[in-house]
């Protein structure tokens, strides 16, 4: 019998453990089921292992985590040692702070295409919204149904994008509609696990977020003819609240000279070209 996970899930982590739960059991009541959960832990505290071992027990949940020390955002080089883990071909990447609805993975393996890298969207929940979750509402997929106190925190601009929270499951209805995302968001996409050895993975050079988990990637698929397919009312996901990050200085310009460089293939990825070695 082929034990091999039809795919892979691999979940950016850092602290935010009573989040973390309430995603993994998200991703416990998912209606796809043939698959692996990598924690790609960026040096959060013991409160994390222990809500994973909970999450491993519970819910029999195949769980890897890997840790790093926390010296600073280290996000794209935790990254890779996932995929270097990651037992499956293919390759799902969430946030420890996003809920997938219950068909997510289920969407991202039926759409999943040669050439191309899926590209999902987020409902981005209001700060209201977020503090009235509880684990009984993700564990009965109460969550996912979005009420009068919901779309009115849409409507005045406290949630965000609460449209990408209706999924369509009808190709046909989709292509009239017509909506499709073209970048990639870095908490929401997919791919072949050979498309991005082909780049050599995450560019562990980024010191922060904004481009170098999202941008950086998707910019260097294109050059090898990896082109973006629209998950929009597809694989639906919602991101718990918190304060906005924003791109370090350095993160932008390194995207610049990424650009400017033309070169698909990062120096310090999945393998470190330059002779340093990686974790």
């Amino acid at each position: 019998m082929n034990d091999t996970p039809d795919l892979s899930l691999i979940v950016s982590v850092y602290n935010r453990e009573e989040v973390l739960r309430l995603v993994l059991a998200a991703i416990q009541r998912q209606s796809f089921r043939k698959f692996e959960v990598i924690a790609a832990d960026d040096g959060s505290g013991p409160g994390v292992k222990d809500v994973v071992d909970e999450a491993r027990a519970e819910y029999g949940l195949s769980i890897k985590q890997l840790w790093q020390e926390d010296v600073g955002w280290r996000k794209n080089r935790i990254l890779n040692s996932a995929v270097r883990t990651a037992a499956s071909p293919y390759l799902v990447f969430i946030d420890g702070d996003c809920l997938p609805g219950r068909d997510f993975l289920l969407d991202h393996y039926s759409e999943r295409e040669e050439g191309k890298v899926l590209l999902g969207r987020r409902v981005e929940m209001s700060k209201r919204w977020a503090g009235k979750l509880t684990l009984a509402k993700v564990m009965t997929g109460k969550f996912e149904h979005m009420g009068i106190p919901e779309l009115l925190d849409g409507a005045l601009g406290k949630a965000l994008r609460i449209e990408e929270g209706i999924r369509i499951s009808n190709r046909s209805v989709r292509e009239l509609i017509g909506r499709k995302s073209s970048t990639i968001l870095g908490s929401n996409f997919s791919l072949h696990k050979k498309d991005l050895v082909a780049i050599n993975g995450f560019d562990e050079a980024y010191d922060g977020p904004g481009h170098g988990e999202d941008s950086d990637i998707q910019y260097r698929l294109s050059l090898i003819g990896i082109t973006g397919k629209s998950l929009r009312n597809l694989a639906v996901q919602y991101h718990v609240y918190h304060q906005r990050t924003q791109p370090s200085q350095k993160s932008l310009m390194r995207f610049e000279e990424v650009k400017k460089s033309g070169d698909p293939i990062c120096r310090m990825g999945i393998e470190h070209l330059d002779g340093s070695r990686p974790i």
